[in-house]
């Protein structure tokens, strides 16, 4: 059990990774088989949603149309040997939709203050706003430690 100083510890690094890191990896399926894709995320303050713009014609809107459940990989790995001790990497498992009007409107306002180069391709009209409700956090650092935040 976390005690409020640890939640609250957790939740900070939580916090700071997916403010820090401008891409995740998307993880939806489709009839069993996984499909992986960079996304541009951007979250809420309260860790609830997170958020990502794709054309409605890609193959992970398709899949997420078909089944919500996905999983995103947020990592602060540089690609050298020191992220094996001093990396992190965040997986959100949770639930994906599509977002429309009022909702839209303030999601897309936090996407664009994170992302004011996709500003275009956020209001473009074949494009989605995908809204991810997290329903927990897999924090891995110090290369095994791992810990579980539910949301």
């Amino acid at each position: 059990r976390f005690t409020k100083k640890n939640k609250a510890h957790i939740n900070n690094l939580i916090s700071k990774l997916l403010n820090d890191q401008k891409l995740a990896m998307l993880s939806t399926q489709s009839n069993g088989q996984p499909y992986a894709s960079l996304v541009a995320i951007a979250c809420s303050n309260d860790l609830r949603f997170l958020y990502f713009v794709t054309p409605r014609t890609t193959r992970k809107f398709n899949n997420i149309k078909k089944d919500g459940r996905i999983a995103l990989l947020i990592t602060s790995s540089t690609n050298r040997e020191s992220d094996f001790h001093e990396s992190m990497a965040v997986t959100v498992v949770g639930s994906a939709e599509e977002i429309s009007g009022l909702e839209k409107e303030a999601a897309m306002s936090l996407y664009i203050a994170k992302h004011p180069y996709l500003e275009d391709f956020v209001r473009s009209p074949t494009c989605a706003l995908v809204k991810v409700q997290a329903r927990s956090y897999i924090l891995v650092s110090n290369f095994q430690q791992v810990t579980e935040l539910h949301i």
